[in-house]
């Protein structure tokens, strides 16, 4: 018997090694796997977005022909996209390349007519080496068409992730309901609704906040193209394109999409299109947070502003871009996990009120069942 009290420690050192070491290889394996992870992820993500438009197509047509004409639609608009974008970016780009001299000797006779930008010229030679790049730049078209080419078979290497990607959603989207279904069957009936309650409100935000960032990007797009069209600025159909795009980015991606055509403008008719130009963004970006966004996504995604920032600011340090676009809807999904998570907390304090020794309510979403309740806990999210 005196070797009892010395067996249970060992055996609970091992226990407690074994836990560490299965811990730290489920880490490694997942370092390793971090790329199909992503994969998997983004393709969730997808499949979640696109997700209402299907099961909107589904109410008047068979759902795989649902499923083809919304993902055709997935790949038809980028495609539409490059093909506005990059013709006149090829074309705009090289003349302007040979007209920079040009630009640049418009910007010395400017600088000539203002008294005090001609002392400051004379004391740091700023016109004449902005001549000298503006002579060199033609010679290096070339280089760029060389930078251009790595860029284009850095996106043909990303051919294979997105097709795996696109595929992966495809999957998600014809068999996640049905993943879901066998899963919560799983659960006692009480713990059923709620976690369904839980994936559908999830689905519903990522789905709405995704409608709304695309309807505010195409406005941002359109008003910026217009705008340009008006001004004649160069560059207008890509600018705007990208001015869409970079409004996807939340908080500051309006901003950068102003200052980078505020720069096209400095090209173009100085300085009256450039003040044009910067009071228009700031008008338009209060128009925008005021009223388009609040209208937008007043049905959506209801997220308070300091919880925004901050999972963006959490994002974007994690993954970039990429994680600032997803924070929104991911806080999104965690603020409905927590106030589930908090009804039940209260429902469980009122039922230990009115009956202390009665049946409790069922756990939150993803707990563990009672013994006699058995089930695996596998949650598959709901498209």
């Amino acid at each position: 018997m005196p070797s009892r009290p010395a067996e249970m420690p060992i055996r609970s050192i091992a226990r407690v090694v074994m836990i560490v070491v299965v811990a730290v290889l489920i880490l490694y394996l997942i370092y390793l796997l971090r790329k199909p992870i992503g994969w998997v992820l983004t393709a969730t993500f997808i499949a979640i977005a696109l997700s209402g438009p299907v099961n909107r197509l589904g109410r008047h047509m068979r759902r795989g022909f649902a499923i083809t004409v919304v993902y055709l639609g997935l790949i038809l608009v980028p495609a539409g996209l490059t093909a506005i974008v990059v013709p006149p970016l090829v074309t705009q780009g090289t003349d302007l390349a040979q007209n920079l001299p040009q630009y640049a000797n418009d910007i010395r006779d400017f600088v000539n007519k203002n008294e005090r930008l001609r002392k400051l010229d004379d004391k740091y030679d700023i016109t004449g080496s902005i001549n000298k790049q503006a002579d060199k730049l033609p010679a290096r078209i070339g280089d760029a068409a060389k930078v251009l080419g790595d860029i284009g078979l850095g996106l043909v290497n990303s051919v294979f992730a997105l097709v795996n990607i696109l595929i992966l959603s495809i999957f998600i989207v014809a068999g996640g309901r049905r993943w879901t279904d066998a899963a919560l069957g799983l659960r006692p009936e009480l713990e059923r609704r709620r976690l369904r309650r839980v994936l559908d409100d999830t689905a519903a935000a990522v789905g709405g906040y995704v409608r709304g960032a695309l309807t505010i990007a195409l406005i941002a797009g359109v008003q910026a193209f217009i705008v340009m069209e008006i001004l004649g600025v160069p560059f207008a159909a890509p600018l705007a394109v990208l001015a869409g795009l970079l409004s996807l980015i939340p908080l500051v991606g309006a901003t950068v999409a102003a200052v980078i055509i505020g720069l096209v403008t400095l090209f173009n008719d100085f300085p009256t299109d450039t003040i044009i130009w910067a009071v228009w963004a700031i008008v338009y970006q209060q128009i925008e947070n005021n009223v388009i966004q609040p209208q937008v996504q007043r049905r959506t995604v209801q997220v308070q502003p300091f919880i925004v920032l901050v999972a963006v600011l959490f994002g974007s340090t994690l993954i970039g871009i990429l994680g600032a676009i997803v924070a929104i809807p991911l806080a999104a999904s965690l603020q409905i996990v927590v106030r589930e998570w908090w009804d039940w907390r209260q429902e469980v304090r009122l039922a230990q009120i009115r009956d202390p020794e009665g049946p409790q309510p069922p756990g939150p979403p993803g707990s563990a069942p009672p013994d006699d309740e058995g089930g695996t806990g596998i949650i598959l999210p709901a498209t």
